[in-house]
């Protein structure tokens, strides 16, 4: 007997609380179930992680667990995709993505949990609890503030959650900006005019970029000012209308370049700031410009402030446990000189 596919991340629905359903569906034709699922069974892990749903598919059966919601959302993408096998269509990542989005809007959701990039087969979405509620925030708020350490998808989501919109036409272009600060070493001057000086900061931007869009596609936009990528210090004076406005590294700003920034937004704009507090190279003396914000606009309507976990990091797993072991290594640091204070204080 031929081993059952799998598209979940346990055998049995243990583990995902007491309120989950499991829903069995026939395939109609047994014989297109290839193309139904997609090489490698990738259209079947597309709408698992995407809906957050367990799948198992065997003998022409397939078998969703999860939420109702989910499971339903899940049920109503394989009812598209089996129509369009039906008619010889095309059944791709891109059409998977699109009947996601579908049956997001059919059961209900405001939104979905898709971003929508440009290269094809390729949608960014959440793959954490906490990845949700980020995307979630920046679906509902004009000005969000995601901390987290290292891993964790702050840029990334928010590049993704960009070009989603310039995909959409929901924005009409995309500004990035980092501020220029070295990490933990002088570099000394850099050769090249402004562009190439400054560039080696941008890189992370650019590599979250060329993941979504061809270079081609990327140079035209840069060529049109649809994208801008650019240091912190040039968004001075500014007003940026229907635009998705990006801060990369916002630990490594100062409270008074974080007001600059803040006060760039105009009408129709998104303002997306992303840091990790934990990582600042400012000057021993200075405060970051994140950890000033968080204290001061705590409380205002229309914003919001998402803090991602070390359970949140998706990047190779050992990055998750080095995060935990200088986690608990500052932890150590700060007890010990606590103590030391203390000693000290009652000698």
């Amino acid at each position: 007997m031929r081993a059952p596919r799998y598209c979940g991340g346990r055998r049995t629905s243990a583990g995902l609380g007491n309120s989950n359903v499991e829903l069995s569906i026939t395939l109609a034709d047994s014989r297109k179930l290839g193309v139904l699922f997609g090489p490698a069974d990738k259209h079947l892990k597309l709408i698992r992680d995407a809906l957050a749903v367990q799948i198992f598919a065997r003998e022409g059966k397939v078998k969703i667990i999860g939420p109702a919601t989910n499971v339903s959302r899940a049920a109503a993408v394989l009812q598209v995709l089996q129509r369009a096998v039906r008619h010889n269509q095309p059944v791709d990542m891109a059409s998977v993505t699109e009947a996601i989005s579908e049956a997001a809007s059919a059961t209900g959701e405001k939104k979905a949990d898709v971003l929508r990039v440009y290269v094809a087969g390729s949608p960014v979405y959440s793959k954490t609890p906490g990845q949700h509620r980020y995307v979630e925030a920046m679906q509902e708020c004009d000005l969000v503030f995601c901390t987290g350490p290292a891993g964790t998808g702050k840029t990334y989501l928010a590049v993704a959650f960009a070009v989603n919109m310039l995909k959409r036409q929901q924005a009409k272009r995309m500004v990035l900006a980092r501020p220029a600060v070295e990490a933990g070493e002088k570099l000394g001057f850099l050769p090249g005019d402004m562009q190439a000086k400054v560039n080696p900061y941008l890189r992370p931007l650019f590599d979250a970029l060329h993941d979504m869009m061809d270079y081609d596609q990327i140079r035209r936009f840069m060529d049109n000012d649809v994208i801008e990528v650019i240091p912190l210090a040039f968004m001075r004076g500014r007003t940026l209308n229907d635009s998705v406005i990006i801060l990369d590294e916002a630990q490594n700003a100062t409270v008074a370049q974080m007001l600059m920034f803040l006060t760039r937004m105009g009408h129709g704009s998104k303002m997306i700031v992303t840091g990790d507090d934990s990582q600042t190279d400012l000057p021993d003396e200075s405060i970051s410009g994140i950890v000033d914000a968080k204290r001061r606009l705590s409380g205002i309507k229309g914003l919001s402030f998402v803090c991602l976990e070390r359970q949140d990091i998706v990047r190779h797993h050992l990055v998750q446990n080095i995060v935990e072991a200088y986690g608990r290594g500052a932890q150590k640091a700060k007890t010990q000189n606590t103590k030391t204070e203390i000693r000290d204080n009652v000698e």
